[in-house]
C-alpha cells in the first residue's frame, strides 16, 4: 500500500502500449463490494481465497500490466504460481515512505492498516512479515525518492523497452 503499484502500473501500461489491470478493482467488480466491505463481511480468510482463485486466472491477463494486492505474492505455491505467468516487479520504499504517500482515506480503507497506533509501524510490520516473499519478485526498483512517471520509465528501460 503506497508503493505506487496502480499509478506506476497504469503508466508502464500505457508506457508499453499494453492493457492495465489492478487485482483488488477486479475481485471488488467480482464481489460487488469494496476490499474493506469484503473483509467486514466475510473477514480477511475469505478474501484471501478470492486472492487465491484470481492467481489461478492470472494466465488470461497475459500481456497485461497488472498491479497485484500486497498480498498475492506471499506464500510459495502463490509466488511460485504467478512468477511462472508473469514477470514480477517489487516496488521497494521504506515505511516512512509508504506512509507519507498514504491519506487518511486511503489508510482507512485498507483493512490491514486501520486501526490504533501508528500506521508508519504497522506498515513496517507487514514489510517484515512480507520481504522475504516480495524479494523473490524477478525485478526490484527503489521508489523512495522516485516520482510515479520516473520509476515507470527506469522499469521500461530495465525491461527493454524502447525510449520514449
Amino acid at each position: 500500500m503506497g508503493a505506487g503499484k496502480t499509478t506506476v502500473g497504469k503508466l508502464l501500461a500505457a508506457r508499453l502500449g499494453r492493457p492495465f489491470a489492478d487485482t483488488d478493482a477486479i475481485l471488488e467488480a467480482r464481489a460487488g463490494m469494496t476490499i474493506a466491505e469484503i473483509f467486514a463481511r466475510e473477514g480477511e480468510a475469505a478474501f484471501r481465497e478470492r486472492e487465491r482463485a484470481l492467481i489461478g486466472e492470472l494466465a488470461e491477463y497475459r500481456g497485461h500490466v497488472l498491479a497485484l494486492g500486497g498480498r498475492m505474492l506471499f506464500g510459495e505455491a502463490n509466488v511460485e504460481a504467478i512468477r511462472r505467468t508473469a514477470l514480477t516487479i517489487w516496488l521497494r520504499a521504506s515505511p516512512e515512505t509508504l506512509a507519507a504517500r498514504l491519506t487518511p482515506e486511503a489508510i482507512a480503507s485498507r483493512p490491514v492498516l486501520a486501526g490504533e497506533g501508528d500506521v508508519e509501524d504497522r506498515i513496517a510490520a507487514l514489510l517484515a512479515e512480507r520481504t522475504s516473499w516480495y524479494a523473490r519478485a524477478h525485478l526490484a526498483f527503489d521508489t523512495d525518492r522516485l516520482t510515479p512517471a520516473e520509476v515507470a520509465e527506469t522499469i521500461a528501460r530495465a525491461i527493454g523497452a524502447p525510449c520514449a
